[in-house]
């Protein structure tokens, strides 16, 4: 068993090291400086449609579908107060979360073609809500949303950050013809997820717990979440290269933040019982085949589908049994003062 845990305890390494003398507490000023800046540029009625009260029960109502959200709409921002918009965005992404957050915004003028609907399929149509005042020390919150693209942060006395549920998914899947055929904006979470089912069932391991896949994350929309039966295989069944293999498919929604502003929530996930981390399939394991998978630990769940439009219309998302929309933090932090 020593070696289950050393190989998924390197989970927390990448992260640990690459913002030394950073925080979250250092990265949550920043991201209120970020918000604190685009507000200023908004004038009144924009700030009306952009702001609420921290309590307001929007906060937690999140979607990915493409349907008219509050917030302020890209489309009716000027292009510098655009910018300053993805510059907010930024702050809760690495360099490859916003090149893929972007990239599935890209794909919704890809459907506006496609589709012939350019009111529906608009890749202006991601609204920002603000949820309280940001400030250093402050409490308080924002997201980012539209079709198959949301992000929910929220901030407990400027000294924790809490990023989930973050929600990316993609349609097409993959281009498959045109200037941008090969663009899978979820491609590597996809591959890494096939090849340890791959690995586990040449195995003779149980990791495809049904041959239907479900027709979507079974989580859906949920706004809190528990966990999802036990299926599949744990760590514990598991060699050292698979125990690697699914240390690098958690690390690939993991690395769409920045290392510092996940730091809190990674030492969670590292400090719970790794040995009862399982990874299930459903489905085809044929590219193109319609296929699900999970995995999920004692603090934290991580689905992905791709059934829809023949098996080319994925979902991903990451949620935290305690801590979607800061829940245990805001206890936390709150209660301490």
């Amino acid at each position: 068993m020593k070696s289950i845990f050393l190989s998924l305890s390197l989970l927390l390494t990448p992260f640990a090291s690459a913002h030394e003398g950073h925080s979250p507490s250092s990265h949550a000023d920043a991201m209120a400086a970020a918000a604190d800046t685009f507000l200023d540029t908004l004038n009144d009625e924009q700030k009306a449609k952009a702001v609420f009260e921290f309590k307001n029960d929007e906060r937690e109502n999140w979607h990915f579908v493409p349907l008219d959200r509050k917030g302020i709409i890209l489309s009716d921002l000027q292009p510098a107060q655009q910018t300053l918009a993805f510059g907010l965005l930024g702050s809760a992404l690495s360099t490859q979360g916003l090149l893929r957050a972007t990239s599935i915004m890209s794909l919704e003028q890809f459907l506006a073609v496609r589709e012939n609907n350019p009111v529906l399929r608009n890749p202006q149509k991601y609204y920002v809500a603000i949820f309280g005042t940001p400030k250093p020390g402050g409490t308080w919150g924002w997201r980012f949303e539209g079709h198959h693209l949301s992000v929910n942060v929220t901030v407990a006395n400027g000294k924790a950050l809490a990023l989930t549920p973050i929600f990316f998914g993609t349609n097409p899947a993959e281009i498959t013809e045109g200037p941008r055929k090969g663009l899978r904006p979820l491609g590597n979470i996809e591959d890494l997820g096939r090849s340890l089912a791959t690995s586990l069932k040449a195995a003779g391991k149980p990791v495809v717990f049904t041959d239907k896949a479900p027709d979507d994350i079974i989580t859906g929309q949920e706004r809190a979440v528990t966990a999802l039966e036990v299926q599949g295989v744990t760590t514990g069944d598991m060699d050292n290269d698979q125990r690697a293999q699914l240390r690098n498919l958690i690390i690939a929604y993991l690395d769409n933040h920045p290392a510092d502003a996940i730091a809190d929530t990674v030492a969670e996930m590292k400090a719970a019982d790794l040995g009862k981390i399982h990874f299930a399939w459903a489905g085809g394991l044929n590219k193109g085949d319609p296929h699900y998978f999970r995995v999920q630990g004692e603090t934290f769940l991580m689905e992905y589908a791709n059934t829809q439009n023949n098996a080319n219309h994925a979902h991903a998302v990451w949620r935290d049994f305690k801590n979607d929309f800061g829940r245990d933090l805001l206890k936390e932090h709150l209660e301490a003062h």
